[in-house]
């Protein structure tokens, strides 16, 4: 794959069709944690943060094959879920026919998203921003979209600041070792590596320490509040995910409007 990421256009279409190569992979994926105890972790966790509301109006922003959608409407939400992919949406649309509900799918850059101002009550996003050619413009859509009270729950991580942090970098090869000598399969043995190692290169967060970037741009944007866990990912990953990416531990930030 050849990169010549000139502008903010070049960067999308990179990031998009890397996500279209990986929507058969990531699904399978998704479909593993619909079908064991991380559904209901994960539902838990959403429903305990979420606006205490009977029936929510949820945007789940760049939704993949679906994971956090299903789990949202299979808890009797209306849920709306974008991504700028179409593979992965097919995926997605594929996924809620199987478990029986109904989402309202949009393909759309999450940048500048089509709906009203104050037209959800949460939104909620996983391994998203990360991937984004311009983050900050992306918080202030997202805050246009949330009504007084609304939330904002994303989860992340520093996914590639070990390209710019020797720290990092000594982490990151060192949960590669450790795979080898566990016994356990290296998670980034399977992707295209190369291709995505070539974007992230140019991906504005990946340069950043987070989640202490993000608490500042959403408190500055005009948020009321942000609540951090960076220990998150002890309560969701499994042993497997723990040992793959122990040096890039998830992230989880709260933000009320």
């Amino acid at each position: 794959m050849s990169l010549s990421l000139k502008n903010s256009d070049d960067l999308l279409e990179a990031v998009t069709n890397y996500w279209d190569n990986r929507a058969s992979s990531y699904s399978c994926a998704n479909q593993e944690e619909l079908n064991n105890k991380k559904r209901i972790i994960w539902q838990n966790l959403l429903l305990s943060h979420a606006p205490e509301e009977k029936k929510l109006k949820v945007l789940d922003i760049g939704t993949g094959p679906g994971f956090f959608a299903i789990i949202m409407a299979q808890a009797g939400h209306s849920v709306t879920a974008v991504d700028a992919t179409k593979a992965m949406l097919k995926q997605a649309k594929n996924n809620a026919k199987h478990y029986e509900v109904n989402i309202d799918f949009v393909e759309s850059d999450v940048h500048t998203l089509p709906f009203d101002e104050c037209s959800f009550d949460l939104i909620i996003t996983r391994n998203v921003t990360w991937n984004l050619k311009k983050p900050h413009e992306a918080y202030l859509e997202w805050y246009r979209l949330l009504t007084k009270g609304g939330r904002l729950i994303n989860f992340d991580a520093n996914w590639y600041l070990h390209l710019f942090d020797d720290v990092f970098k000594e982490g990151f090869e060192q949960d590669r070792r450790n795979t080898i000598n566990l016994g356990i399969p290296d998670h980034y043995a399977n992707t295209d590596t190369v291709a995505m190692k070539k974007i992230a290169e140019v991906l504005p967060l990946s340069r950043k320490l987070r989640p202490q970037w993000d608490v500042v741009k959403l408190l500055d944007i005009g948020f009321s509040q942000c609540l951090v866990d960076t220990t998150i990912s002890e309560k969701i990953w499994d042993d497997e995910e723990k040992v793959n990416y122990r040096s890039t531990p998830m992230f989880m930030i709260i933000a009320e409007k």
